[in-house]
């Protein structure tokens, strides 16, 4: 684009140049053509005033003055081209510097774009960051949880491992005390009150018998004849219609007897009889089973991991 400027502004030049010698050279033959007019009539009206007085000091004042003239004209002609050359200059730099300046301001553009692309991009990063700053500490809190859960574990371990011979040797030498499916279990020979009788088994380490689920009914009622009732580890002491085991736990699926519980304020506390419950007053006097298992002294409230 810039050679086709170039070559217009060339071509455009020539024209001026050529345009202004053929002026030249018209002024000239008009200025020759007076001049000759002009002698014509001299020569006319001093050959008709003074025919004898033409001398060669005329011719030369004419010649000198047609050549004054040519050289004007021709003065003139080349300040035009200069002047006009220096517009054709002028004009090809300021298009030069036009097109340079729309460049510059494409590039600017660009770059601005370029800078907000980064801008963003940095952000992204930063909150990327962020993000995995958050995971490192969540991953770092997750691996304390785990260590301590592993040590807890580790420590479950050797209490279960010496758990297992501290209940023979807690119970060893103990009357009434029968071991089975990892508990021991006591069934008394003479009656207390349920308080009396629950006070009797806490001494000793253990509980009263908490009977959740059928399978452990039968067990007890197994060991037992089954004829004799005996208080278990269930009341309703604290809020009234609402039966717990002594190990706080709330009664889910209790085998009750036929309408029972009826005892409403005055019964609180239940004993199995005839593999059902029935409640009574927890001042009555009944035979009772004590419950020790060995690993609920380990498992109670412990949150730990197995690997």
């Amino acid at each position: 684009m810039d050679i086709k400027r170039a070559e217009m502004s060339y071509a455009l030049y020539e024209d001026v140049i050529r345009s202004e010698s053929e002026r030249a050279e018209i002024m000239v033959d008009i200025y020759e053509s007076a001049d000759c007019v002009r002698d014509h009539d001299f020569r006319k009206e001093t050959n008709t005033q003074q025919p004898q007085q033409q001398t060669g000091s005329d011719s030369v004042k004419i010649r000198s003055s047609r050549a004054a003239v040519v050289c004007l004209v021709l003065l003139s002609v080349l300040l035009l081209t200069a002047v006009t050359a220096l517009c054709v200059h002028i004009y090809t730099n300021n298009t030069n510097y036009t097109q340079e300046r729309d460049q510059l301001l494409t590039k600017i553009n660009i770059l601005t774009e370029e800078r907000n692309q980064l801008l963003t991009k940095i952000n992204s990063l930063t909150e990327e960051r962020g993000q995995m700053l958050t995971n490192t500490t969540n991953l770092s809190d997750e691996r304390e949880w785990l260590q301590t859960n592993n040590s807890n574990h580790i420590q479950l371990n050797r209490q279960l491992n010496q758990e297992k011979n501290e209940p023979f040797e807690c119970f060893n030498g103990m009357d009434g005390w029968l071991y089975y499916k990892c508990s021991f279990y006591y069934f008394s020979s003479e009656t207390k009150s349920w308080t009396e009788s629950r006070r009797y088994c806490t001494e000793r380490g253990a509980d009263l018998v908490i009977i959740n689920n059928t399978e452990k009914q039968k067990t007890v009622d197994k060991i037992r004849d089954g004829k004799t009732g005996f208080w278990i580890g269930l009341t309703d002491s604290e809020e009234e219609g609402n039966w717990k085991w002594v190990d706080g736990s709330n009664l889910t699926s209790g085998l009750w007897g036929s309408g029972q519980p009826n005892g409403r304020t005055s019964e609180n506390c239940a004993v199995s009889y005839s593999s059902v419950f029935h409640d009574y007053s927890c001042n009555t006097n009944f035979i009772w089973i004590c419950e020790k298992n060995i690993l609920e002294r380990t498992l109670k409230d412990q949150d730990f991991f197995i690997i």
